[in-house]
């Protein structure tokens, strides 16, 4: 299994039940071929920084997982097939995702190097 983490945005006409839905269909899609969910955030309405479909907002979801390859597949053919994702995008974050291991933010992780480099450059 691989860790992926995917940002969809959802359109901003749908209710709070409708978008549970979709993140419902999505960690079924995973959980059904033997993944794992590791995080599931609402960002929660925000404005886009250009229209997508004719949309000046969406809802933000944030999702990081451990699943195979096919389980990615099938979650963006969904995704495309569904009009109410305005846009997604999944980024595969280790090749190799071992439970036991803690996990560290990617983000926390860049900004924990960032801050080592500006103490070294500071001395």
């Amino acid at each position: 299994m691989r860790r992926y983490e995917t940002i969809s945005i959802i359109s901003p006409n749908l209710g709070e039940d409708e978008i549970k839905a979709i993140c419902q269909k999505t960690t079924g899609i995973i959980e059904g071929d033997g993944g794992t969910i590791i995080n599931v955030d609402n960002w929660g309405l925000k404005k886009l920084a250009y229209p997508i479909k004719k949309q000046q907002q969406g809802y933000y979801i944030y999702t990081e997982f451990a699943a195979v390859p096919a389980s990615v597949s099938e979650m963006e053919r969904i995704f495309k097939i569904d009009d109410h994702v305005l846009k997604f995008m999944t980024v595969k974050l280790q090749e190799i995702y071992d439970p036991n291991t803690p996990v560290k933010s990617s983000i926390s992780a860049k900004s924990q190097d960032t801050e080592n480099d500006l103490d070294e450059e500071q001395e």
